[in-house]
């Protein structure tokens, strides 16, 4: 019994360095990418909880052997990203369907849900080694005039996912955004007791 706690408690460990190893990064390799490794990273994507089990997520995913699919993806995303998420050998769109399938009212948590499906994507693509970096910089205009998309979707956000540049081979525009340093708030800044701004943490 103590071994299988200490196991636990190495494994919850494990997990949680590895959630702080998450990294998104501006300086991508020509690495290419596999269907196998993508369709591994989306089967984590698809068990993200969600309201109602609605699942509202849908992607379009573009690798860089399809050349025109790739640039139709990166039109969608702002001329400020463009300059290095070309670069990545993988594209995401994602979107979140704006009503419930069941009774098509509105769901005011389907964003969310896309968030958490995303999230699972993140951890899987830092446990294979693999970087994604999240843009909300996209040209939503662009997108549904590029791709049939239904009525009932919404645009969220773009993702490139690849592999990182060793540093020495970081171009020079982007070292100082890709060594920055990262920080996070405290405990005591986001999580309150009664009294909001208050914390035992």
């Amino acid at each position: 019994m103590e071994y299988q706690k200490d196991t636990l408690q190495n494994l919850s460990q494990l997990q949680l360095d590895l959630i702080k190893k998450r990294k998104s990064t501006v300086a991508f390799s020509e690495q290419e990418v596999s269907k196998a490794q993508i369709e591994q990273i989306f089967e984590a994507t698809r068990w993200a909880a969600s309201c109602f089990n609605e699942q509202p997520w849908r992607f379009i995913v573009a690798t860089k052997d399809n050349e025109a699919l790739h640039e139709k993806v990166l039109n969608g995303i702002n001329p400020h990203n463009q300059k290095w998420a070309q670069n990545a050998p993988v594209l995401m769109l994602t979107f979140a369907k704006k009503s419930f399938s069941l009774n098509e009212s509105p769901n005011m948590h389907s964003w969310h849900d896309v968030g958490l499906a995303v999230g699972n994507m993140s951890a899987q693509a830092t446990a294979m080694g693999l970087y994604l970096h999240q843009m909300a910089g996209i040209v939503r205009d662009n997108i549904f005039n590029d791709f049939d998309i239904p009525e009932d979707y919404e645009a969220v956000t773009a993702i490139a996912l690849g592999y990182k540049l060793d540093v020495e081979d970081v171009p020079e525009d982007l070292k100082e955004r890709e060594q920055k340093q990262r920080n996070r708030k405290s405990l005591n800044e986001i999580i309150f007791d009664q009294d909001w701004g208050s914390s035992s943490f």
